[in-house]
């Protein structure tokens, strides 16, 4: 068996086309989506994230605004920039490129976004829309473009087995309440770093969403014969490349399987422009 490697690319690039045709109603109602992007410092990673996209908003006809910062800014001053974003009508989309510098409390900064702009999805509010089942608030970019992805591949999810390894609040945790919520309806299992056999609970696992930033941590032998697997981890490699946290010969086990990079990547960025254009819709 060879794996089909999902094309995150592709259906990134489907659904900004969708959002232009969105972007051009807007227009005509005279409201131009815009999204405000802060970045502290100079990780050369988060420089090359925010480039991209700054890139997705051109292709989509949203307006983008990049806010940098010295490195050695600190949360009071993060904040007075985000309230200046909150108050700014023109702004729909804020979003605080991470890692903060050193010492600023990342959870302060995601509260202190309006939740109505928090186009990361990382507010109480929208999280808590989520924990209640209710879908209807700013989602978390990644978990989104992961189940739309499955969706998209016609995956069978209802009653699925599904295993998130990784427990962040950017990742697996809303992952697993985005798969288990009414409509979706896997039964979901969530691996950490105290879990006990999680190659045992992966072999029992139709889904398998790896989100850990540990390099070919998930191995062949952890994988059931056709799952689909979903490669969120993206790390330094020892030869300098970049590597997921799926072993490459899980390819020869799975259904599916996606790449990194070329996989969630692009469909974390699509979901960002997705919610800048339902701020601005709502707004």
């Amino acid at each position: 068996m060879s794996a089909v490697i999902v094309d995150g690319k592709a259906l990134a690039l489907s659904l900004e086309k969708g959002l232009r045709k969105r972007v051009a109603a807007l227009e005509e109602r005279g409201v131009v989506p815009h999204l405000a992007v802060v970045i502290a410092g100079d990780d050369p990673a988060s420089h090359v994230y925010v480039r991209n996209k700054q890139r997705a908003c051109e292709r989509c006809g949203i307006l983008s605004t990049r806010i940098d910062l010295p490195s050695r800014t600190t949360l009071e001053g993060i904040l007075e920039v985000v309230a200046e974003l909150n108050d700014d009508s023109s702004v729909h989309g804020i979003l605080v490129q991470s890692p903060a510098p050193e010492g600023v409390d990342e959870l302060a900064i995601a509260s202190a976004i309006s939740s109505k702009k928090d186009v990361d999805g990382f507010h109480p509010n929208n999280l808590g829309k989520l924990v209640q089942g209710d879908a209807s608030g700013l989602l978390p970019c990644t978990p989104s473009g992961v189940l739309m992805m499955l969706e998209d591949s016609g995956t069978g999810l209802s009653g699925a087995k599904a295993v998130v390894l990784g427990r962040s609040r950017i990742v697996g945790m809303p992952m697993a309440l985005m798969l288990a919520q009414r409509g979706v309806d896997a039964t979901v299992t969530i691996a950490h770093s105290r879990t006990e056999d999680t190659a045992a609970l992966c072999r029992e696992a139709d889904i398998v969403v790896a989100a850990i930033g540990r390099p070919h941590t998930v191995k062949a032998d952890w994988i059931k014969p056709g799952a689909f697997v979903v490669d969120v981890g993206i790390s330094r490699a020892d030869d300098g490349g970049l590597a997921g946290d799926v072993d490459p010969r899980v390819s020869e086990v799975a259904g599916w399987l996606t790449p990194v990079p070329g996989g969630v990547g692009p469909m974390t960025i699509a979901m960002l422009m997705a919610n800048t254009v339902s701020a601005a819709e709502s707004a």
